[in-house]
C-alpha cells in the first residue's frame, strides 16, 4: 500500500511540474514564433505579440534592409511595398536619392553593404481614433569593411487589410532625418504625413 502511495505520489509531482513548466514557457513567448522574432523587444502587454505585430516587425525589418542597401549599393528601393501615403513616398524616395549620391560623391560607395541585422528594442500597440504599431528597430549595417549602427522608429498602421508604414524616422547623428526634421524628434503621430504643407517645407 505503502509503495502504490509513494508511487502515486512522484507521478503527481512529476505532472504538476510539467504542467508549470509548459505554463512558464508559454508566458515566455507562446504565441508562435513572434517573440524569438520580436527578439529582444519589449512590451508591457504580452497580448500584442498578434499576427498584426508579425506583420509589422517583418515589414520594417525588410524595409530598413532594403534602405540601407539602397543608399550604399545602389540598389532598387519599391517605395510603394512599405508606403501608401503619397507624401512620405516623395520624402523617401528624395531621403534615399540624396544619401547615395553624397556617398557616391565622397567615394564611399565601393564599401557596400553585405548584410544588415536587426531587432526591435521596443514594440507597442496605441489605440484612438487611428490605432498603430511603434517599433523601434536597432540595425546593425554589416559592410564589406567594418560596420555601424543605427536606431529607426516606425510607426505602422493595418490600413483596409494592408500593414503599411506611415512614418519613420532615424535619429542617429546628423543623420538625413535629424537633418531635414530636427533632432529629438517624438515620433508619435500617424498621420503627419498627411498635410502636403509639411513636405513642401522638406524640398
Amino acid at each position: 500500500m505503502k509503495h502504490t502511495y509513494l508511487v502515486l505520489l512522484l507521478i503527481t509531482m512529476w505532472l504538476t511540474s510539467a504542467c508549470e513548466q509548459s505554463h512558464r514557457s508559454k508566458d515566455k513567448g507562446g504565441h508562435g514564433d513572434s517573440a524569438s522574432l520580436i527578439g529582444r523587444g519589449t512590451t508591457n502587454n504580452p497580448s500584442l505579440f498578434t499576427l498584426d505585430t508579425e506583420k509589422a516587425y517583418e515589414l520594417c525589418a525588410e524595409a530598413l534592409s532594403g534602405y540601407y542597401k539602397a543608399i550604399w549599393n545602389g540598389l532598387e528601393f519599391d517605395v510603394s511595398r512599405y508606403i501608401d501615403n503619397p507624401n512620405l513616398k516623395l520624402y523617401t524616395e528624395k531621403k534615399i536619392r540624396s544619401q547615395y549620391n553624397l556617398f557616391r560623391k565622397n567615394n564611399l560607395t565601393y564599401n557596400q553593404v553585405r548584410e544588415v541585422k536587426m531587432e526591435a528594442e521596443k514594440v507597442d500597440y496605441i489605440e484612438g481614433e487611428q490605432s498603430f504599431y511603434y517599433l523601434k528597430m536597432n540595425a546593425r549595417i554589416i559592410k564589406d569593411v567594418g560596420e555601424y549602427a543605427e536606431s529607426t522608429e516606425f510607426l505602422v498602421q493595418d490600413l483596409k487589410g494592408k500593414v503599411v508604414i506611415v512614418d519613420w524616422y532615424t535619429s542617429g547623428k546628423d543623420s538625413y532625418d535629424s537633418i531635414m526634421r530636427g533632432e529629438s524628434q517624438v515620433i508619435n503621430n500617424p498621420a503627419i504625413w498627411e498635410s502636403s504643407e509639411r513636405v513642401d517645407k522638406l524640398k
